[in-house]
């Protein structure tokens, strides 16, 4: 008699959590394909063409700081945008960061300064501008010299001047 009493509970349950999945409302086609929250178009244009990415843009000193760390996959046309408000020289770490990354260090007219690929995953090594800039542009490690993205390419976004 207890074994069937168990039972009985159990599908009690299950009809339960059928009757809540019902209630809740389904989202709409549009809503499941958005991009997240947030990411802004940047443009590389290089010798090889235009070449977009969905960047989350740091603004604030603790988006600065936490950057990439913990994160274990970013998709190949994501990248993460610093804005350090004023041009000058700037040193990056991979302290936490589990992602290889190109790093594309911008100066203020949008001009890539130097590009520091294939960072090596939870360094502390930190990687120096060479000069002042105003931005730094991580991307996937590997994606710069794939599309053949280099030093002196201009890169377009509301940060840069024209």
């Amino acid at each position: 008699m207890q074994a069937s009493g168990r039972w009985v509970r159990l599908a009690i349950c299950g009809v339960l959590a059928l009757a809540f999945a019902a209630l809740v409302p389904e989202r709409p086609q549009a809503q499941q394909a958005a991009p997240a929250a947030g990411l802004e178009l940047l443009t590389i244009v290089s010798a090889s063409g235009r070449h977009e990415f969905q960047v989350e843009v740091m603004r604030t000193p603790e988006q600065r700081a936490r950057g990439l760390m913990h994160r274990q996959f970013m998709p190949a046309d994501r990248g993460m945008l610093f804005d350090f408000k004023r041009t000058e020289p700037v040193a990056m770490w991979m302290q936490n960061t589990y992602i290889s990354l190109d790093m594309l260090f911008i100066r203020a007219d949008g001009t890539v300064a130097r590009i520091a690929e294939r960072t090596e995953p939870l360094s502390t090594r930190t990687i120096p501008s060479g000069e002042p800039v105003l931005s730094v542009l991580e991307i996937n490690g590997g994606v710069a010299e794939k599309l053949g993205i280099k030093a002196g390419d201009r890169v377009e976004h509301a940060l840069f001047k024209r």
